[in-house]
């Protein structure tokens, strides 16, 4: 079989992209402190087997354990000399798990601070971040990039343009969501107008959201309405957590069943959306439930 481009296919057909990294990772001992991405390096067959078992769930769109693998993030375990490696040895491991069945999204989040002057980092030095993890990326044979759970509409856009300027390659541009008294909003009060404007004029193929604070499946609905009526016609992107988690045992549970996820599926289908995916606390059984509805 011979991959088609992603670019050919994302708005024509409704895609199903993986769940969460960092549970799966926690669930074959990865700890707290520890950095999750130096698993591409030293536990790459444990990482390979995520992969797998999303694309046996049935998922078309495989992400890269690289979410907080910016040169600044790294930088916080000591890494940050290594950003090249860890960054173009998760696309590898993603592209060979995907092989031609499916396609390889290179996972780009928020570097963790703020940019000036609420924080110390200047646009010109985060876009040179962000430059260097995609180029990795794209070296390492991702079929387009994944910039999510963002915040700050700045930060994405700056993100956007310059995984743009080492790859031709979509880009998907998400943003994390959370309630409030004048609708749904970034922590950084974006609504979701403005973010989509943000994103769509900083060249995102693909935008929409994942994540989400304290966010039940049926606030997922309604979101999914709003971003597409805000998208101006680009393809959308969902990707709700498993419900909105409550602590229990000193931990954050995340409560929704694969049946739970799977019964949302239609309604977000019907709101328009062109990707769906799962984000914290989904597994590849929550994946597999949702895939078969679409």
């Amino acid at each position: 079989m011979v991959r088609e481009k992603l670019g050919d296919v994302i708005g024509r057909r409704v895609l199903v992209c993986d769940g969460a990294m960092g549970t799966q990772l926690i669930a074959r001992g990865l700890v707290a402190g520890e950095c999750g991405e130096l698993w591409n390096v030293q536990r790459s067959a444990d990482v390979q087997a995520i992969h797998r078992s999303y694309l046996n769930a049935g998922c078309s769109l495989i992400t890269t354990n690289t979410f907080g693998a910016s040169s600044f993030s790294l930088a916080k375990s000591g890494l940050a000399e290594r950003t090249v490696e860890i960054n173009r040895a998760g696309a590898t491991l993603a592209r060979r798990a995907a092989g031609d069945a499916a396609w390889v999204l290179g996972d780009i989040g928020p570097f963790g601070d703020f940019l000036e002057p609420l924080g110390d980092m200047t646009p010109d030095r985060l876009a040179d971040v962000f430059r260097q993890q995609a180029q990795a990326l794209a070296e390492g044979g991702v079929d387009a990039f994944i910039i999510e759970t963002m915040q700050d509409p700045n930060e994405l856009a700056i993100a956007v343009k310059a995984a743009r300027t080492v790859s031709p390659a979509p880009i998907i541009a998400t943003y994390a969501f959370g309630k409030s008294e004048s609708g749904f909003r970034t922590m950084m009060g974006c609504s979701v107008d403005a973010a989509m404007k943000a994103a769509i004029d900083a060249g995102a193929d693909v935008v929409g959201a994942n994540c989400g604070t304290a966010l039940g499946l049926d606030d997922y609905v309604r979101l999914a309405g709003q971003l597409v009526a805000a998208a101006a016609g680009k393809p959308v992107i969902l990707q709700p957590n498993a419900g909105s988690p409550q602590y229990s045992g000193g931990k954050l549970v995340y409560g929704a069943t694969p049946a739970d996820m799977a019964a949302v599926v239609p309604a977000l289908l019907k709101a328009g959306l062109k990707v769906i995916g799962g984000c914290c606390g989904t597994t590849p059984e929550h994946l597999k439930a949702m895939a078969a509805c679409v």
